[in-house]
């Protein structure tokens, strides 16, 4: 077994005063690197120390104070996606100031650097580059990405999000453009989970483009030809894999990201009893949508086996939500075969019913006994399910009538329109909520503004946001070392959320716990895993550590500035001959 991470936070104790950071650059390479930049917050003894006096203004500014600052020029700009390129500048400047803003006000700051905003700047992410984040390995660098993966600075990677950009948001096919969906996830790593920077690294898998106007644009930044598939895809894939965890070990969490269905299954199938991967697209976004399953129970009072489940979408968001669902109902207890009959679906050639052609093994094993449908009304109308989910990227798919139809024949209907960003949501919170008179129990994939009845009553849409779900899950997974990441870990993070939601945001209409507390929520998916990990032997860090919140805890990251030297600090020797030059 391994040894644990040194935890640096004795168990019950208080955490110990930071040693000063050591660092062998001066001058201008200390104020280019954005892991020690502290701007105008350097002390006079640093930045005499490191060279950088008269580098910088006279006067010292807290962090605090450029937060602030931060905050004036955020709100001066004119878009979001104006808004959007200021984060990514600052994230390249200042690293731990752009973790400190972010978590300054997570609810305000997570549609800039996550969906919808996120959507937006990868389609212009031609426009919006300035300096590139993380790695892109294409197709032709086959029998060498070992040899690339030495190219990025840090030895110690503990996570990964990869992409090959062919299914981003509901957007379809960015190519390279959708490197911005890894750096995106990875800054959620770290202001929702407290994962450390430095041990992330977003990359992207080029290997082209279907997309004719990218192919077309003289700023588009990858391959500029048609997506490479078949055999040499999947040895790119089987290198890259092979390749990260003879750099970084088999500990080292690689999660994948808006891959098409046509291989996002696949690869998580051929994978997930390798290594230690998971895919958000399938498992986090399930994770999210059981967990406002089981907050809705707690308003109709009954159990998810009573329900019946209408999917308008049967890709892989689908069919991971549907999947854990009915591990969710056996765990209540209800057979397999007899939670399967619960899940009705519907894709872009109507309902998925026994005897119709051309269906996946997924979809399979979803097909019911009945006539087949096209129109998503009449399915509706005739299923009449408790409970539909929108997960097809088809903006206004749910329609007035469609929602009033749930009202007609459920006294709280459970509407999910989960599809990003929001200009492919099913349908608006405002239409929900006014067209079932209140009683719909709402939730979506994109944010939505608060919603006014006539009747006074204000309803806070719960956002299904696979934000709540990763962090966390990475978090206790890299806490404790598990090397394969099975369902149960997804179905107990669907549960952890659940209960994190009071009858006070039930009242409100949130079936998740508000963003601002998307931290604490984190920790406490994390120090669940490790308890199921040590109890099931999943874990490999040894000894097992008595105080798990404690340990995981000392592993997350510090968003405070550090010092460089203190008064107090008497530096060993050694490192005093290293910071001085004088060897």
């Amino acid at each position: 077994m391994d040894a644990a991470p040194a935890s640096g936070l004795p168990h019950g104790g208080s955490p110990p005063r930071a040693p000063p950071v050591w660092t062998l650059k001066r001058g201008c390479d200390v104020l280019r690197d954005p892991t020690l930049n502290k701007g105008l917050a350097f002390t006079l003894e640093e930045r005499q120390q490191l060279n950088i006096q008269g580098l910088l203004p006279p006067c010292f500014l807290s962090q605090e104070i450029q937060v602030l600052r931060v905050l004036k020029n955020f709100e001066r700009q004119a878009s979001d996606l104006d808004r959007y390129i200021l984060l990514m500048g600052l994230q390249d400047q200042n690293e731990k100031l752009f973790y400190k803003v972010l978590i300054s006000d997570i609810e305000r700051f997570m549609p800039i650097v996550y969906t919808p905003t996120v959507g937006l700047a990868c389609q212009q992410y031609g426009i919006a580059f300035r300096r590139p984040r993380g790695l892109f390995i294409t197709l032709h660098d086959r029998g060498h990405i070992a040899t690339l993966l030495k190219s990025w600075p840090q030895t110690v990677i503990k996570a990964i999000v990869v992409t090959d950009g062919e299914r981003i948001l509901g957007l379809g096919d960015l190519g390279c453009y959708g490197m911005g969906i890894p750096v995106g996830k990875l800054a959620l790593y770290t202001a929702c989970g407290g994962m450390k920077p430095q041990e992330c690294l977003p990359v992207m898998l080029d290997v082209g483009t279907d997309n004719e106007e990218l192919l077309k644009d003289p700023l588009y930044i990858g391959l500029k030809h048609k997506r490479i598939r078949g055999q040499a895809y999947d040895d790119l894939l089987d290198e890259f894999m092979q390749a990260v965890t003879s750099r970084y070990g088999r500990n080292c969490l690689i999660q994948f990201e808006d891959f098409a269905n046509i291989n996002a299954f696949r690869l998580l199938n051929k994978y997930r009893n390798l290594y230690c991967t998971f895919n958000d697209d399938i498992q986090g976004t399930a994770s999210v949508a059981v967990a406002g399953l089981l907050a809705a129970l707690q308003i109709t009072d009954n159990k998810l086996s009573d329900h019946t489940i209408l999917f308008q979408g049967a890709g892989e968001a689908a069919l991971g939500i549907a999947n854990l669902i009915v591990m969710a109902m056996e765990k209540e207890g209800t057979p397999k075969e007899e939670a399967i009959t619960k899940i009705w679906m519907v894709d872009s050639k109507g309902l998925i019913v026994k005897g119709r052609a051309s269906l996946t093994l997924e979809k399979q094993r979803f097909a019911q006994q009945h006539d087949e449908m096209r129109n998503l009304e009449e399915i509706v109308d005739k299923i009449r399910p408790t409970a539909l989910i929108g997960v097809a990227a088809i903006g206004g798919a749910f329609t007035k009538q469609i929602i009033k139809n749930m009202a007609s024949f459920n006294k709280r209907p459970i509407i999910f329109a989960l599809s990003n960003p929001t200009s492919k949501a099913e349908c608006s919170a405002e239409d929900c909520y006014h067209l079932t008179e209140g009683n719909g129990i709402f939730a979506s994939g994109s944010p939505f503004d608060p919603v006014t009845l006539p009747d006074g009553r204000t309803f806070f849409p719960g956002q299904g946001n696979n934000a709540y779900v990763f962090p966390g899950v990475a978090l206790g997974v890299v806490s404790c070392g598990i090397r394969h990441i099975n369902e149960e870990i997804f179905l107990t993070t669907a549960e952890v959320i659940s209960q994190q939601v009071s009858q006070r945001h039930l009242e409100e209409g949130r079936l998740y716990p508000p963003l601002a507390s998307i931290q604490d929520v984190s920790l406490k998916i994390a120090v669940k895993i490790v308890e199921e990990a040590y109890s099931n032997n999943t874990a490999s860090f040894y000894p097992e550590p008595e105080d798990k919140e404690a340990f995981i805890r000392s592993q997350m990251y510090s968003t405070d500035y550090e010092s460089f030297l203190t008064d107090s600090y008497t530096w060993p020797k050694e490192a005093m001959k290293i910071q001085t030059g004088n060897f």
